[in-house]
């Protein structure tokens, strides 16, 4: 009984710390594809174009 539950853990945590992976990621993305400021804009540019994101 004590595999299953160190089993069941092991994957909670890898799925857990996969949705988390993605959620920062799609944020990111996000947040420097959706920027406005033109501080932000300038930040974000390269990060842009190097994802091939329309920004102009």
């Amino acid at each position: 009984m004590t595999t299953k539950t160190t089993t069941f853990s092991a994957t909670r945590s890898n799925t857990l710390a996969f949705a988390m992976a993605v959620v920062v990621g799609v944020a990111l993305l996000t947040v420097s594809g959706m920027a406005q400021a033109t501080v932000l804009h300038d930040a974000a540019h390269d990060q842009r174009h190097a994802m091939a994101f329309p920004c102009h």
